[in-house]
């Protein structure tokens, strides 16, 4: 019988609208760990007795430099544990904590290679290709307008296109962390590792919510009630 308890170690994911977001999901649970869809406004309560290990800012069909866009409770910034935020996620992340966002000439959607600047914790031995010059590269999927045109206090670059030299930031520090590509589809190569990285290494979840240990779970919970 399982000796833990599957629920555990858990992930929150913040959802904005993005029609990814289910997808975000499902690599959670394919990596091991128990998750769950929230709303973007859910209160501070609900996400302090929800208790998550780190939180996943998902991405949402809105501009942020739009007033009234949505935002991401504050609290999440404050209870001590990694985010990630995708595309959207991250741009209200840079915005919220005094970044700047602003609508893009150029649209980024479908496949994109974004050169790795600084791979820190993050993305450290994570690459699709090396340039001649020496550049790590990964293949990845975008879908987004607006973007991160100044970083706040305490991020640095991570990866960047010609078009989007924000294209990825973290604070290594808070372990906060942004993508303005989306690793949870599967164009992007790598999406599953990067993923991986975020939950288990950075955020110190155990792959506790599996086939095996989901099934003893049930029966200790039937056991119980009979």
């Amino acid at each position: 019988m399982a000796s833990h308890d599957i629920h555990a170690h858990r992930i929150l994911i913040l959802d904005f609208g993005s029609q990814y977001t289910q997808l975000i999901a499902r690599r959670v649970r394919e990596i091991g760990v128990y998750c769950e869809i929230r709303a973007w406004d859910m209160s501070e309560a609900e996400i302090r007795e929800f208790a998550p290990k780190g939180i996943i800012l998902a991405g949402g069909p809105e501009s942020v430099p739009q007033a009234g866009s949505p935002r991401a409770p504050q609290v999440v910034y404050e209870l001590g544990v990694p985010v990630l935020g995708i595309c959207y996620g991250m741009q209200t992340m840079a915005e919220q904590l005094g970044g700047k966002v602003q609508g893009s000439d150029k649209h980024e959607f479908g496949y994109a290679r974004v050169d790795l600047v600084s791979q820190g914790e993050f993305l450290k031995g994570i690459e699709d290709a090396v340039s001649d010059a020496g550049t790590f590269a990964l293949d990845v999927w975008m879908s987004h307008g607006d973007k991160v045109i100044s970083l706040p206090e305490g991020f640095h670059i991570l990866a960047s296109t010609p078009s989007c030299p924000i294209a990825a930031m973290g604070d290594e520090s808070r372990h906060f962390y942004g993508v303005q590509f989306h690793p949870e589809v599967t164009h992007t190569k790598q999406g599953l590792r990067i993923m991986s990285r975020f939950i288990l290494e950075l955020c110190g979840c155990e792959a506790l919510w599996t086939p095996s240990n989901i099934v003893d779970a049930a029966i200790a919970t039937v056991r119980a009630q009979v």
